[in-house]
């Protein structure tokens, strides 16, 4: 769908500059979803490997994130083996809605209620994201804080449109239960894509 160089907002890597690669394609459907334009992948160019892959190498950054929509509908394998032949580190985030392909150096695992995930992400999750829209959110949090391993960073986020409400619940679950982090998107806070 697009691609470009900015600023991580959000979760474990939030403040670090990335390259960011959102393909389209989603077959989640989230209702709050801010990036809806990406859910048909038929309205979106194709792109080669070579291409991305050379793009995210001139920005000089050494993190590329893959996104979507919902990027593990695809293999992509032969796209992470490129990018880190040229030397960049390769951070997916996914609902975990489909079996992860690829070699990655960092997996953001943000199930969503509309999609079950697949179990072989609790594995491989680096990150678990959650995002809270509501307060039943939290308990569903812990179903998933309980599946993923013991080292894998917890990360309680706002839905947007939900922020102010929020945010002092997250805060104070977070300080009730210490083993979560607070995740803000502050790319939207600072205007920036």
């Amino acid at each position: 769908m697009e691609d470009f160089y900015t600023i991580q907002g959000e979760g474990f890597y939030q403040g670090h500059a990335a390259y960011f690669i959102r393909l389209g394609g989603c077959d989640v459907g989230c209702v709050w979803c801010d990036v809806k334009e990406s859910w048909d992948a038929n309205v979106h160019p194709l792109v080669s490997v070579d291409e991305m892959v050379g793009r995210a190498k001139a920005s000089n950054t050494q993190l590329v994130v893959i996104t979507g929509g919902e990027p593990a509908m695809y293999d992509l394998t032969a796209l992470t083996h490129a990018l880190q032949a040229a030397g960049l580190k390769t951070n997916i985030e996914t609902s975990g809605a489909h079996p992860l392909t690829g070699n990655w150096d960092w997996v953001c695992f943000s199930p969503k209620k509309f999609m079950a995930p697949k179990p072989s992400i609790y594995n491989q999750a680096n990150e678990l994201k959650i995002i809270i829209y509501n307060k039943s959110d939290f308990g569903w949090a812990e179903e998933f804080a309980g599946k993923v391993r013991p080292e894998c960073e917890l990360f309680l986020q706002p839905e947007w449109s939900r922020e102010k409400e929020m945010i002092p619940q997250i805060i104070e679950y977070v300080k009730t239960n210490p083993k979560w982090k607070v995740s803000l998107q502050i790319h939207k806070y600072m205007d920036i894509p």
